[in-house]
């Protein structure tokens, strides 16, 4: 596990574009799992300008997103769906043939998450997954729990989470219950990881996800058993790391 500080966000957003962006560089067609929320806003706003300016090429690229809200259709302007389309892919020479987010629409979360999980292993797996963490320690929608979920399934989200995203609803009471998520074990089986976070709020929880024991109470903190995680994180987040 590799921890890189950065001063602010900013600086934060660049490296993981510079990372993200050497994986795509030295294998065209790399799978790419991509993950929301505000805090990789930055690295994608980073990846499309270097885009712009020639440097990078997504059109042998193809991704795999981390999670989506169930029961929101993709036209909604707070699915997952929408936000990658926003933020990168309708800003980039990517074919969305290649882009993949699990379908809120599918009310039959059986078949919907088997469909997700067999989807991803037909690519090959994934080359490297992004990662936020929550508040909470929670990696995807991956939510504390007595057992680590192995493969993609279906979750009531905690209130926690829900309070956390209210910002983006009208209302709490607009924030799904439920969403799809990649599994732990579908995160693990990814050959490379990168964890981005950002701010105080953040960093008892990576704390306890990097020193603290591995525990499906801390998502996270699973992390600690694969073999090839980079972090980057501002020295806010990182505050609450051990001297």
């Amino acid at each position: 596990m590799r921890i890189y500080e950065t001063a602010n966000y900013e600086e934060m957003s660049r490296k993981a574009a510079n990372i993200l962006s050497a994986q795509v560089i030295s294998k065209p067609d790399s799978v790419l799992g991509l993950a929301t929320g505000s805090t990789p806003i930055g690295m994608y706003d980073q990846l499309v300008e270097w885009y712009n300016k020639g440097d990078v090429d997504f059109s042998e690229v193809k991704t795999v997103n981390l999670d989506e809200y169930k029961g929101l259709a993709r036209d909604n302007d707070q699915s997952y769906y929408y936000f990658m389309h926003k933020h990168l892919f309708d800003r980039v020479n990517i074919n969305p043939d290649n882009t993949n987010v699990p379908d809120g629409t599918q009310m039959d979360s059986e078949k919907e998450c088997a469909r997700y999980e067999k989807l991803i292993e037909s690519m090959g797996g994934v080359d490297i997954q992004l990662l936020g963490i929550g508040r909470n320690g929670h990696i995807g929608f991956n939510e504390p729990d007595n057992c680590f979920a192995k493969t993609t399934h279906c979750v009531d989200l905690t209130e926690s989470t829900i309070e956390a995203n209210k910002r983006f609803f009208a209302s709490a009471d607009d924030v799904p219950r439920q969403a799809y998520t990649m599994g732990i074990g579908t995160i693990m089986k990814a050959k490379k990881i990168l964890l981005i976070v950002n701010g105080e709020d953040k960093a008892d929880a990576l704390a306890k996800a990097v020193y603290g024991p591995v525990t499906p109470e801390v998502p996270a903190s699973i992390l600690q058993f694969h073999n090839d995680v980079v972090i980057v994180a501002d020295q806010a987040a990182l505050s609450k790391m051990p001297k």
